[in-house]
């Protein structure tokens, strides 16, 4: 599918304020206008960018029942009350209980966590997960990265004399349930400065409030920041505001002093000695972490995320690593079975969106088959499995198609559904299953328009090669860390030429090495171009073409050096 070039051009007032960014701060110019197209836009704002500060996190206690989850919390440390920590099986959900856990274990010789299993309970607050806590005494569960929509499970706990906080940031429904503190920045009567904040994140403002009202230093709580970035980059929220102070801070600690639980990970997946970015996390560390809850049960995942040992930290990443292993295969196969469903769709042209279902299909790992069939046929994609009785599915989509207003709009034909605008989750019964696929399809299909089945780059710059310098490269750094709505710049260049040394590599020559030049340079810069080898036989032609790409640095043999990542070619056949 050929990708659609979006060249952004500047308002003269942004190159007004760009120029004045450059005399303030000497900074490079396309360094500037990124910044200003960011809204960041006088040198105060540039410098609170630039360098984030922890004295800049909002009031945790600006959350709507804050106080109440704050008095609970306390009241229940005080009586030595049995405390159940219960978060989903995802990412998010096992470093949010891995956080909260950790913290509160030196106050609490009263806690349990609990993480439900994703087939025998399915997403969320269960029965089973409630009977649990009180089989054991419990008296308070505090649920982290789910419990927005539990109205029934929270009325089934109070029965049971269990009292719940709940700290989701899923979007909500018109009503709340009855817990005794329902935290979420997305409730609609929530005044809190920042709504995007991912469910560990919500479980960190929990236990700064605590802190707070408990005179505790913040250095502990900010040794669990680690946990916080791997949250927030693997569940692809905006790295803008108070995410990106708890990023930026969260990624120093994984790199400086990680716990010794994603140190094993770390290990494990070849990055130890290299800097960390959020772009290994989403690649690297989440999947694994992930892989727990898709193929076993996300508690071993808690278990390595609090590892005290080094030993067991080393045992549970290989044991994780082994069921990313198996998930890879398992999802490479489902994959392989959904595009073969979708080969047999007679009108494919005609349709704005795929919903695809197998009742032997694998249930940990049809999220990740949905997101693979929207990045190939750039459509919103349902994928449905069997579930004991119900139907269950995950649903991804893609630019301007809000994917849970979607499925909420079949709310009528659901037992369950949750999420965000690209991605969500849904059950159902087996006799709605046609209904559902009916009017979800003529939804979006009055809706999709045929731009947005195009893919999409959008091209932040247009340089010459020249103008990518050491000091260019150091400035671009001072951005990240790069992510949904503070992406990593795309640029341009046009009418490159090959200087004669590419050569196509990989164990299938699927991938070209480049040298380019162009009219501004004559000495060669490096870049990688990840499976586009058909274009390699334009290139030995010595014929001009166009490139957009990201700018790396590429370490090899103790060497660093500058390297472009290609991210898409034009020829003039293309």
């Amino acid at each position: 599918m050929t990708n659609k070039w979006n060249f952004r051009t500047p308002t003269t007032e942004e190159l007004h304020k760009r120029d004045e960014l450059v005399e303030a701060l000497g900074l490079s110019p396309v360094i500037c206008l990124l910044l200003v197209q960011r809204g960041i836009t006088s040198v105060e704002e540039v410098k609170k960018f630039f360098k984030p500060n922890l004295n800049d996190l909002h009031d945790p206690f600006l959350m709507p029942d804050m106080d109440k989850a704050v008095k609970r919390l306390n009241k229940a440390l005080g009586n030595k009350e049995k405390i159940l920590v219960y978060g989903d099986y995802d990412v998010d959900g096992t470093t949010a209980v891995s956080l909260v856990y950790k913290y509160l274990r030196p106050y609490s010789s009263s806690l349990d966590y609990y993480i439900p299993d994703r087939y025998d309970e399915g997403y969320g607050i269960s029965y089973k997960g409630i009977d649990y806590a009180a089989e054991n005494d419990v008296k308070l569960i505090i649920s982290l990265d789910c419990g927005i929509k539990a109205i029934e499970k929270i009325e089934y706990a109070k029965q049971k004399g269990i009292d719940f906080i709940i700290c989701d940031h899923h979007m909500p429904d018109d009503t709340l349930p009855d817990a005794v503190a329902v935290l979420d920045a997305k409730r609609t009567d929530s005044t809190y400065p920042y709504e995007h904040l991912s469910g560990c994140g919500v479980g960190f403002k929990f236990m700064q409030a605590f802190a707070q009202s408990n005179g505790f230093p913040f250095s502990e709580l900010e040794k669990l920041l680690d946990l916080t970035a791997v949250s927030i980059a693997s569940d692809i929220v905006p790295i803008t505001g108070e995410n990106r102070i708890l990023a930026y801070y969260g990624l120093k600690q994984l790199n400086t002093n990680p716990s010794l639980g994603l140190k094993g990970i770390i290990d494990i997946c070849g990055l130890a000695g290299k800097e960390i970015t959020i772009s290994d996390i989403v690649f690297k560390i989440g999947p694994r972490i992930n892989a727990s809850g898709r193929m076993m049960n996300g508690k071993e995942a808690v278990e390595l995320l609090l590892a005290k040992d080094s030993e067991i930290a080393r045992e549970k990443s290989e044991n994780i690593n082994q069921y990313n292993d198996e998930r890879r295969e398992l999802d490479k196969k489902i994959t392989d079975e959904a595009n073969a469903i979708i080969d047999r769709f007679s009108n494919m042209e005609d349709r704005k969106a795929i919903i695809v279902y197998d009742q032997g299909w694998h249930k940990g790992v049809i999220g990740i088959v949905a997101s693979r069939l929207t990045e190939k046929y750039y459509r919103p994609a349902v994928v449905l499995t069997k579930s004991s009785e119900l139907i269950t599915g995950s649903a991804r989509s893609v630019t301007g198609f809000d994917i849970y207003k979607a499925i909420e709009s079949c709310r009528d034909l659901l037992e369950n559904f949750g999420g965000h605008t690209y991605a969500a989750g849904l059950s159902l019964r087996e006799e709605n299953l046609e209904a559902f696929t009916q009017r979800f399809l003529e939804l979006a299909g009055e809706e999709i328009i045929a731009e947005q089945m195009t893919p999409q780059i959008d091209v932040d710059a247009i340089l010459d090669l020249k103008d990518i310098t050491p000091k260019l490269v150091n400035e671009l750094k001072r951005i990240h860390p790069f992510g949904p709505d503070n992406h990593k710049p795309i640029f341009t260049t046009l009418e490159v030429k090959d200087y004669g040394t590419s050569k196509l590599v990989g164990k299938e020559l699927e991938h070209i090495k480049l040298e380019l030049i162009d009219g501004s340079s004559k000495t060669p810069m490096h870049a990688i171009a990840f499976g586009m080898h058909p274009h390699s036989e334009h290139i030995k032609t010595m014929k001009p073409f166009d490139i957009c790409y990201t700018i790396e640095e590429n370490t090899y043999n103790g060497n660093t050096s500058i390297q472009l990542m290609i991210k898409d070619i034009k020829t003039e056949d293309n």
